[in-house]
């Protein structure tokens, strides 16, 4: 299925879905970064529809990136937290992902980047639907120079290619090539599929620390490391742009914008910026699950426009598959597409409702349109603490004792204020919202299991 170059299919796009890691609410000079410019992203917001009120599913690495393919909470899945190298858990191979949905459509599919759902061969992109695959198993400070590298003995860290190790990455060297080889596999399998249509999915490894950038951009920020960082992944997101230009597929793709959890705090001057909202990533507050989105498709996505529905990564699928003509998975998800309000009906409001689920299975809130209740729960905790410096971390407590509190977004988005007390029929409704998750996914909180679990991938000891 060829497409005619510059001519906007309304149906089926190619589709191009960068995830950034660790990325903070705040690090685009769209919103509000500071010592460095975002040029190539602002770019993006300038020409197609910025989300502000876009979550992530879940707060950290694996669960997060779970949701996105597949649509589901990732406790539906079993999934939670960040696989190690020897975890022999992934992402269960009977899920269906977006790869899936759409290669029985007849599109060829990539990824460049980070996976995290499974590094054993059985759980890799090869086998969840992707033609193509080339980047890092899980996150890069999973390797022998970690600081706790004598407590976690972690092995060599490799680059993937398809399904086989590839050169190992030794030194903050070899990692500040992460994002230009990425960039460069992007860029050439825009080339090789340009008569074809495609989803190409970049999963690039940083903000996330170790930071590392190349050559060419290290020490050209006011902001240190990070900023250089951001610098550099701006810049692939250009390249990648410009590539769609030149093939003649600019106005024929839809390209998406995220990330997949907000700011690792305790990191000081190596972590980004929340944006003003309260803590970050490994926390359901709003720093932690509230991230930046923007979705461009010349003619079909308005360019200029700022949306503040509700939304979050579990929607892409099921918007994605619409856009595509592609089936929905067999099985039950969560997410909800969003065509018409992507496409400008603000009259369209398709996602009322969100769940904060994290650790295993732990509900700590529930939200219905712009109302938040937080149950009273353990979590970690950035305030109070002096960050690190240097790449080193400072503490963050994973056990401090959160209040049930009731937080109205729309005036209160820093989560300051309890109101609890003020709305108590609005605590009853989002109570009841609570029950209903908790019969069907369960509650941690609440010892109670949900009628309504998949397991996850598992594969025998070797």
């Amino acid at each position: 299925m060829a497409f005619a170059p510059g001519k906007p299919a309304a149906k089926t796009p190619n589709v191009v879905l960068f995830f950034i890691d660790d990325l903070g609410y705040g690090d685009l000079s769209v919103t509000g970064a500071l010592g460095y410019k975002t040029p190539n992203l602002d770019k993006m917001a300038a020409e197609g529809t910025r989300f502000t009120n876009f979550m992530a599913a879940q707060a950290v690495c694996s669960a997060s990136r779970a949701a996105l393919m597949t649509g589901c909470y990732p406790n539906r899945l079993g999934i939670s937290g960040a696989f190690g190298p020897s975890s022999l858990v992934g992402l269960n191979p009977k899920e269906e992902t977006i790869a899936e949905l759409v290669k029985a459509q007849g599109y060829a599919t990539g990824i460049f980047g980070k996976w995290h759902l499974g590094s054993q061969t059985e759980f890799l992109p090869l086998q969840q639907g992707f033609d193509e695959y080339y980047g890092v198993p899980y996150s890069h400070d999973m390797w022998p120079l970690h600081p706790w590298q004598e407590r976690s003995k972690y092995p060599p860290l490799h680059w993937i290619d398809g399904n086989n190790a590839g050169k190992e990455i030794k030194t903050l060297e070899d990692a500040s090539e992460l994002t230009p080889t990425i960039t460069e596999h992007a860029v050439a399998f825009i080339r090789k599929n340009k008569n074809k249509p495609f989803f190409m999915y970049v999963p690039h490894p940083m903000p996330h620390v170790p930071l590392a950038a190349s050559a060419r951009f290290r020490g050209k920020s006011e902001r240190g490391i990070f900023g250089d960082v951001l610098m550099e992944l701006d810049w692939s997101v250009g390249e990648i742009m410009k590539e769609l230009k030149t093939q003649g597929l600019d106005e024929n793709t839809l390209v998406i914008f995220t990330s997949d959890n907000g700011p690792w705090l305790n990191y000081g001057d190596h972590a980004g910026s929340s944006g003003g909202f309260r803590e970050g990533k490994g926390t359901s507050f709003e720093g932690g699950q509230r991230e930046p989105c923007m979705i461009r498709w010349p003619g079909v996505v308005p360019a200029g426009r700022v949306s503040n529905k509700l939304l979050s990564t579990l929607d892409i699928l099921p918007t994605i598959a619409k856009l595509t003509g592609a089936k929905l998975p067999k099985e039950k998800i969560d997410g909800i597409e969003f065509v018409d309000l992507l496409k400008g009906d603000e009259t369209k409001t398709p996602r009322e409702n969100f769940l904060y689920y994290y650790r295993k299975n732990s509900l700590e809130a529930v939200r219905k349109h712009n109302w938040k209740l937080v149950f009273a729960h353990p979590g970690r905790k950035y305030e109070g603490s002096l960050p690190g410096k240097n790449g080193q971390p400072g503490p963050s407590p994973e056990d401090h004792p959160y209040p049930a509190a009731l937080y109205n977004l729309a005036r209160d988005p820093g989560e300051r204020y309890d109101v609890m007390e003020q709305n108590p029929e609005i605590v009853a409704e989002l109570t009841k919202i609570a029950e209903a998750a908790r019969e069907d996914l369960g509650d941690d909180l609440q010892q109670k299991a949900g009628k309504n679990v998949r397991a996850a991938g598992e594969v025998l000891k070797k």
